[in-house]
């Protein structure tokens, strides 16, 4: 069962790349420029098509559910991973404003809990 919708996964991952590279060389970047997020958008488009359309049968979907559920994980180690490659080779600065980012974005989590808690509590006083 897995195995079904890996062709329309396959083919949206060589759009996406491609298109991430044409955009990378249009930017002036010898980069891949969104090759994944386009290659994730092509997939949900297509496999929403797909599914209004009728051509995408039950499996194919189940399919590209569990190979999408793969895929995104998989997708974001893999760059976290070239993200703390560059920032190490980028110098202490880059380093600093990484552990800058994840302590601010701690320091919110308790502000943000607040918010939230706060939230039902208003809507239960209503009822």
């Amino acid at each position: 069962m897995a195995i079904y919708g890996v062709a329309l996964l396959s083919a949206c991952m060589f759009a996406g790349v491609f298109l991430g590279d044409v955009l990378g060389g249009l930017l002036g970047v010898k980069a891949n420029v969104g090759g994944v997020g386009f290659a994730m958008l092509f997939l949900i488009l297509l496999t929403n098509r797909g599914i209004d359309k009728g051509w995408l049968k039950s499996k194919s979907q189940e399919g590209i559910a569990f190979w999408g559920a793969m895929y995104i994980p998989i997708v974001v180690a893999m760059s976290s991973i070239q993200d703390v490659v560059a920032a190490l080779a980028g110098g202490p600065l880059a380093v600093l404003g990484g552990v800058l980012g994840v302590a601010v974005a701690f320091a919110f989590i308790p502000v943000l809990t607040k918010m939230g808690s706060k939230t039902p509590a208003v809507e239960q006083s209503k009822k």
